[in-house]
């Protein structure tokens, strides 16, 4: 686990704050007046709230912005003894923010924190004023949602090197050593501007995985793809109701070799079918890192015109 008060270099300066509302010891960022509408970033694999650092400056003037580094992943506990499914992260999720009892919640998410946190919309609906998923997906009973990730997974580098590691049974020594191949594992998911690369960005992004105790959060994620264990929320009638008149935007890098447009971006027009989309040329997966600036200025006007 990293140290409560890393900043590495100063990159990421945000203090830490911490509850065990979930039942470990879960990181979060909290800034911005504590008075204003919060928006909640949501990372994925194998990143955690540092993702979000060039954001946070932005957005904490008007809103409070708060970044959990979900189980097993940043300067969040890694409990071993625990599973790390999507299911498994959607409860810790909701726990945290009924913990911190937030409401007209701005969800911007990336990569699984789109299944996560549109688990916490189907559980907690009246909670969400508005849905924001930055290559990310949005499954919310969608009846091609299978369909859609199997295509997905066949094609995306990624999801093949877990199906095929995982039939070697490798994917766990592999992924258990994370701190040191962080940078060929993040590349394979895909960014595009290599400029982003300095000591304290490798640092960083590699200092979560010291040793595979504390990978069980990168293991688990992909393990749980080929296991089938990941269990994605159903929404029930009401909640399907509430969050199709959400406003919503998405925002794709187009180069995303790992959640692949054309897979899932029919995913969000078909719950927000008047939603704008918006479609970045040359970004990859990791779009808070190739263009952090055009992403803040989406989202800023995207909250101050809904």
């Amino acid at each position: 686990m990293i140290p409560a008060d890393a900043t590495f270099d100063g990159t990421i300066p945000f203090a830490p704050h911490f509850t065990d509302a979930a039942g470990f010891r879960m990181h979060y960022v909290d800034e911005g007046p504590g008075t204003g509408e919060p928006v909640l970033c949501l990372h994925g694999e194998p990143s955690w709230g540092y993702l979000f650092r060039h954001l946070v400056p932005v957005l904490e003037r008007t809103h409070r912005v708060l970044v959990p580094d979900h189980m097993g992943f940043g300067k969040s506990e890694t409990p071993q003894g625990r599973s790390y499914w999507l299911q498994d992260h959607i409860d810790n999720l909701e726990r945290f923010v009924l913990a911190l009892d937030l409401s007209q919640i701005t969800l911007v998410m990336h990569d699984f924190g789109g299944p996560v946190g549109m688990g916490l919309a189907a559980r907690q609906p009246q909670r969400i004023r508005r849905i924001i998923s930055a290559n990310g997906p949005p499954p919310f009973g969608q009846l091609d949602l299978v369909e859609r990730l199997t295509a997905n997974a066949q094609a995306a580098p990624w999801f093949r090197w877990i199906a095929r590691a995982h039939a070697e049974g490798v994917l766990r020594s592999v992924l258990g050593q994370l701190g040191f191949n962080i940078l060929s594992t993040l590349k394979l998911n895909g960014f595009e501007n290599n400029a982003i690369i300095t000591e304290a960005w490798l640092s960083a992004y590699a200092a979560p995985f010291s040793d595979p105790a504390e990978c069980l959060g990168a293991i688990g994620w992909a393990e749980g793809f080929a296991l089938g264990a990941h269990r994605f929320e159903q929404p029930g009638p009401t909640a399907l109701e509430l969050i199709r008149k959400k406003p919503a935007l998405a925002i794709w890098g187009e180069a995303d070799r790992t959640l692949q447009a054309e897979h899932f971006l029919p995913l969000f027009s078909e719950l927000f079918p008047l939603a704008p989309v918006e479609r970045l040329a040359g970004v990859g997966h990791y779009c808070f890192e190739d263009a952090p600036g055009v992403i803040a200025s989406l989202i800023c006007n995207f909250i101050r015109r809904s």
